[in-house]
């Protein structure tokens, strides 16, 4: 396991008025890991996801994302008390000082949703060009040499259509490039989702509840789907996901949230016997009943 992070988040809260949905929250995300976001419902995984990516700016805490090879910490506090929202120099981005549009380009996360966001009138094909274009319409002068087909743009178009492809390939989608996005079977409108996300090749990938809704067979095509995306394509992977045969057979690492507080950061052996997130997945507010479960599992491992 990878321990240089790619992601520190460092005590970030979000409060909406009076409540506060995400409280004191710290954690890695690994270089190279797929790491998992638990919780019950309401736990305040969302919420973290969408201060990552932009779509909140927290109430308080640091969002520091690490290009380079090693998390430099003078270069973080520099960074810091600058004033200013990443350092090309040092490869680093503080992701709360920046609107959710700079961080998918400049620092290069993407994201999917848990309810499907594709362009179901589109094909296949249109829907992973949407991908890449922003570098089509930067290629294209803003229209402009993409109406006269000026050759610069022509090189990039055709490149962006052999990206296209390739990831048609890597879903299994090749021979419904030119079918509407809408008429795909869920399971593979899934997949194209979040091939489309890849299209922008980014460094981290956040998923948020990919398995929702899947079959066996199709979560299954899910996880290996994932595992290519790490292994051949070197993206790190931060996943929000209720379905634990998905978490556990594909995470490096699992951090669990419950009631907006942090209350597990572990491998998954580690946390599928953790007392405290069974109390959580059970409802269990007393800490009697908690120390009941730690007696019980501690008994098991005798056994």
């Amino acid at each position: 396991m990878n321990s240089d992070p790619l992601l520190t988040i460092d005590h970030l809260t979000m409060r909406f008025g009076g409540l506060t949905a995400v409280d004191d929250v710290s954690f890695d995300v690994r270089r190279g890991d797929i790491t998992a976001l638990i919780g019950p419902n309401g736990a305040g995984k969302t919420t973290v996801f969408n201060c990552i990516t932009g779509f909140y700016r927290p109430s308080v805490g640091r969002l520091v994302f690490s290009v380079g090879e090693r998390l430099d910490r003078e270069a973080v506090v520099a960074l810091t008390n600058s004033g200013r929202r990443y350092s090309k120099q040092h490869e680093l981005f503080l992701l709360e000082r920046m609107p959710d549009q700079e961080i998918a380009r400049e620092a290069r996360v993407a994201r999917t949703f848990q309810n499907i966001r594709l362009f179901t009138g589109m094909t296949v094909l249109e829907n992973l060009m949407v991908g890449e274009h922003n570098p089509l319409m930067l290629a294209s002068g803003y229209s402009l040499f993409g109406l006269f087909g000026l050759p610069a743009y022509r090189k990039r178009e055709a490149q962006a259509l052999e990206h296209a492809r390739f990831w048609l390939d890597r879903i299994g989608l090749t021979a419904r490039a030119d079918d509407p996005a809408g008429a795909l079977p869920y399971g593979q409108q899934r997949r194209l989702e979040i091939a489309r996300a890849m299209m922008g090749e980014p460094i981290l990938l956040c998923l948020d509840e990919p398995a929702a809704g899947l079959n066996p067979r199709e979560s299954a095509e899910l996880n290996e789907l994932l595992r290519t995306i790490r292994n051949e394509q070197g993206t790190s992977i931060l996943l929000i996901e209720h379905d634990m045969s998905v978490v556990m057979e594909i995470s490096d690492h699992v951090v669990v949230l419950d009631y907006g507080e942090k209350i597990a950061d572990g491998t998954p052996d580690a946390i599928r016997t953790d007392a405290r997130v069974i109390a959580a997945y059970l409802g269990v507010e007393d800490e009697e009943e908690v120390e009941e479960i730690e007696a019980a599992l501690a008994g098991g491992q005798r056994r």
